[in-house]
């Protein structure tokens, strides 16, 4: 008999930022990451029960913002995360005076995160999880847009456990994975949202304009200009017409600043799990789906693992999908590195950085597959470029 397949959940000058494919090896003793996410869940006003459930496996409460909000789809909205690390006096308080355009006050207050307490582990020795149920698990791995399921689909990667023992056979699909670049923040950071600060952006927020920090051994020239580059990315528009069974025909309107896109979905179909990607080749699962430098996008693109930010369109070939499941999609935005002072053209003179500030954005959306999607089109973005008249803004990359 079949196990159930896993479940899923699912002097102080102001400097313009330059958009850049990676960050500046400056070794500055004060860092600031900026993380810029727009989160959508199409056809749902909130994630409601699941967005908490999310929060509180993450150690947060539920409806509250908690850093990191950008790293997961837990709501509507546009999310900002803010990370000081100063090793000149790690660990203090700070203050990040915003533009009025982000809609939440003069100033951000950053602050160290609270110590967690260390949970004892209650088993004893020589304990365990216990031996695995005798079973068997089938993954089927599908990839590509377009109307028929491309020959040599799916691959197949099964688990069978006979009196504890485990047994696996096909394809794992390992799956593709940008580098780490995410902070995992101690209390020598400070951060924001806070236990202090947790208020959401409005829908119109923006960062264009200057920052500046301010705290306890920070540098007096700590101070950035962050242009359209680094704003909060429009929320995908994305519709739909047809079924899993004959096929789901996804469109979506161009998004202003995106550099790239990558849809990926998982599902049942019977007992089995089903993953399929918008990627042309197999091993591109969600591991894909992170903040990406511009020569990450770029290569990938050229592999044909992300669709060109021309892309418009993708069909989900049909009978890939059964059973409920969750469709996925991001559009990669740009990355924006500064550093102060800059690194001098004469690579002979000495360079002393005392800061630099990385700020990545991105642009998310969710949704059942199979929902009816035609009602299901973001708000009026109050903030949107393209309802201003104004015309996206491509940014520049430069492959590392």
């Amino acid at each position: 008999m079949k196990s159930r397949p896993l479940r899923y959940l699912f002097a102080t000058p102001l400097l313009l930022a330059v958009p850049a494919s990676s960050a500046p090896s400056s070794a500055a003793p004060t860092q600031v990451w900026i993380d810029v996410a727009t989160h959508h869940m199409a056809g749902m006003p909130d994630m409601g029960a699941l967005g908490g459930l999310a929060k509180m496996i993450g150690g947060g409460a539920a409806g509250q913002l908690q850093w990191p909000d950008t790293r997961y789809p837990t709501g509507n909205g546009r999310f900002l995360d803010v990370a000081l690390h100063n090793r000149l006096d790690p660990g203090k308080p700070a203050e990040q005076q915003v533009p009025a355009g982000l809609g939440l006050g003069a100033a951000l207050p950053l602050l160290p995160p609270p110590t967690r307490p260390q949970v004892p582990d209650e088993r004893g020795p020589g304990q365990d999880m216990g031996r695995p149920r005798d079973g068997e698990m089938r993954m089927l791995f599908y990839w590509g847009c377009g109307n028929e399921v491309r020959p040599g689909q799916p691959r197949e990667f099964v688990v069978r456990v006979k009196d504890g023992k485990v047994d696996v056979s096909g394809d794992p699909q390992q799956g593709r994975y940008a580098p780490d670049r995410n902070i995992d923040p101690d209390p020598s950071y400070a951060l924001w949202p806070n236990t202090q600060a947790r208020k959401r952006a409005p829908a119109n927020a923006s960062l264009v304009g200057t920052h500046r920090i301010t705290g306890a051994g920070v540098p007096d020239s700590l101070q950035f200009e962050l242009t359209r580059s680094a704003d909060f990315m429009p929320a995908i528009a994305l519709s739909s017409s047809g079924t899993p069974a004959t096929g789901l025909d996804l469109r979506w309107q161009p998004v202003d600043n995106a550099q790239a896109y990558f849809l990926h979905a998982v599902g049942n179909r019977g007992s089995d799990m089903v993953m399929w990607s918008s990627a042309e080749v197999p091993d591109a699962g969600q591991g894909v789906m992170q903040y990406l430098t511009g020569a990450t996008i770029d290569r990938w693109i050229r592999e044909k693992v992300l669709l060109p930010p021309s892309t418009t369109a993708c069909v989900i070939p049909g009978g890939i999908f059964q059973d409920a499941g969750m469709l996925s999609m991001m559009a990669y935005g740009p990355e924006t590195n500064i550093v102060y002072p800059p690194r001098p053209a004469d690579p002979k003179q000495p360079w002393n950085p005392e800061w630099d500030v990385r700020v990545r954005t991105k642009s998310t959306t969710s949704a059942l597959l199979g929902m009816d999607l035609s009602g299901a089109m973001p708000e009026d973005d109050e903030g949107s470029r393209a309802d201003r008249g104004q015309k996206p803004e491509r940014a520049r990359r430069r492959n590392c």
